[in-house]
């Protein structure tokens, strides 16, 4: 035996009442019967709780593969063993040369070889070489991005494809079913995909259907035209015949909040029907992405560069700034859903870096600008790269999303150095959401939320062997310290790491211990 796991309070990831009790590890698989007294290592975990490794459904993890580093730190520090990447329609496969990802992945984040990889064209396969060979502590599930599919095939034309660059799209993504992708994700409310038809998305996910791949979605819209934005999912899903998962479902805006309700009855409603319809959600009242999308997205139709040229003439200036303050203009307004420019704080603005940490009302202040050309001029010093945390979510909202039986905890988090002015669900989703939803709001037994952490997670990936402590399943576990545990990351220290989480197992190696990476890297892709 090479690790005994003693009187640990053990939480099984199906939701059954925890017990006390002892777990073996053998050749990084879990035993639970006939355990000897003695093992290579023995730990005492007497008055801890023993959890499957968490599984991070909605992460965004795949922009920085490599090994010990931040990129690993910032998810193990929170018991996550597995992610789920691909997200929001951006994965990093495929693309071509001739059409470029940067201006819709987070490139920032991105280990600088795949990279360059990506710009020289890089097909789903040679992307799966990559990821395996990559130094990993954490296990990887891949999703096919929509969005990377279609400017592969379009770049970022504002039109329907033709039959013939459909054709094109469906052969991308069933290179990517078979080679290992579990769906395909997409990212409806960022250029390109918002200029994407129900019809064609209906026709991708035909080809998913074989492979029983998934569909996931960031929908078109999380705020005023939420209910019709939940009615497309479940029509992709029904005439596609594939299942469908709603990414990090929330209501943006406050003139919005509790229409989470008649989404809610809709899903219900197709559920009930037979179809398959699951959710996650991150336990935080903000969101976040690039201050970009803050533009309607018919700005964005000749590309980045082209949008940020223009930006320089006041005439055209004059006209996006009406388009954003007039609540009618036809688009998802992240900008008036956070309240204007005192709700839109920026996080990452690399040629603006003082500008970090301040909202881009301040910021404005700070230099005696208006906060419109302030945005404008932050945009085109930084190449239209960067992004910002978005006070926008209700927490009544949250409490009631998070207690449907078919939501999962996400992270939505992007990898970021150790001490990144970033979004605090990166360092700490899921220690929240044990902290806020369990110990301070008491929405619902612990272990009930552990399972909607790793077990309803797992079932949902197809992760084999995972999520659930169970004979001969892999050795992928997190050993915390209930009364302790704290989540630290906050708006103002986003990468503070959370407190209580003692140990983290990875096919049986511990690859964090004392605060510390040991710097084992046991990941798989799976």
């Amino acid at each position: 035996m090479d690790i005994l796991i003693k009187n640990a309070r053990i939480l099984d990831g199906a939701g059954n009442p925890g017990y006390i009790g002892n777990i073996g590890i053998e050749q990084g698989k879990l035993r639970l019967t006939d355990l000897p007294e003695t093992a290579d290592l023995v730990i005492d975990a007497r008055g801890k709780c023993l959890a499957p490794g968490f599984i991070d459904a909605h992460s965004h993890g795949d922009a920085n593969l490599g090994g010990a580093d931040s990129g690993a730190l910032c998810k193990i520090n929170q018991g996550v063993t597995t992610q789920v990447v691909g997200q929001c329609g951006q994965s990093s496969a495929p693309t071509s040369p001739a059409q470029q990802l940067a201006p819709i992945i987070s490139v920032d984040a991105m280990d600088p070889r795949l990279l360059e990889l990506t710009k020289a064209g890089l097909s789903w396969a040679e992307y799966m070489d990559f990821a395996r060979q990559a130094k990993k502590v954490t296990h990887f599930k891949f999703l096919a991005g929509f969005n990377s599919i279609r400017v592969a095939v379009m770049g970022f034309a504002d039109r329907a494809p033709t039959e013939a660059e459909l054709e094109q799209m469906k052969d991308l993504l069933r290179q990517a079913m078979e080679g290992g992708a579990v769906g395909m994700s997409s990212g409806l409310a960022y250029v390109p995909a918002t200029y994407s038809t129900t019809r064609e998305l209906i026709e991708l996910c035909k080809v998913m259907a074989p492979y029983g791949g998934i569909y996931t979605t960031h929908m078109r819209n999380e705020s005023f035209d939420l209910l019709a934005s939940v009615e497309e999912a479940i029509e992709i899903g029904r005439q596609s015949g594939v299942p469908v998962h709603i990414s990090h479902f929330k209501v943006m805006g406050r003139s919005n909040w509790g229409k989470h309700r008649a989404a809610v009855a809709a899903i219900e409603k197709a559920r009930a029907e037979g179809l398959d319809i699951t959710c996650d959600q991150y336990p935080y009242n903000c969101s976040m992405t690039t201050y970009m999308p803050c533009m309607p997205p018919w700005h964005f139709s000749s590309g980045v560069p082209a949008l940020l040229e223009k930006l320089k003439d006041p005439a055209f200036r004059a006209e996006v700034k009406a388009q954003m303050l007039d609540p009618t203009t036809d688009y998802e307004n992240i900008f008036l859903n956070a309240g204007g420019w005192d709700g839109v704080t920026l996080t990452l603005s690399p040629n603006v870096p003082q500008a970090e940490g301040m909202t881009i009302a301040d910021y404005a202040k700070s230099i005696g600008k208006d906060p419109f050309d302030t945005y404008f001029d932050i945009a085109i010093a930084n190449q239209g790269l960067g992004s910002a945390v978005y006070h926008s979510i209700g927490d009544e909202d949250i409490e009631d999303i998070i207690r449907l039986p078919y939501v999962m905890v996400g992270s939505d988090g992007l990898v970021s150095n150790r001490y990144d002015k970033c979004h605090p669900r990166g360092w700490g989703t899921m220690v929240r959401a044990i902290c806020h939803f369990v110990k301070d709001r008491q929405l619902m037994p612990l272990e009930q939320l552990i399972h909607r952490m790793t077990g309803l997670s797992a079932l949902r990936y197809k992760l084999a062997n995972k999520g659930f402590i169970c004979e001969g399943y892999d050795a992928d576990l997190v050993l915390f310290d209930y009364e302790t545990l704290t989540d630290r990351a906050t708006y103002a220290d986003p990468t503070a790491l959370a407190e209580g989480i003692e140990l983290v197992f990875v096919d049986g190696q511990i690859v964090y211990q004392d605060g510390k990476l040991t710097g084992l890297t046991p990941g798989r892709v799976l």
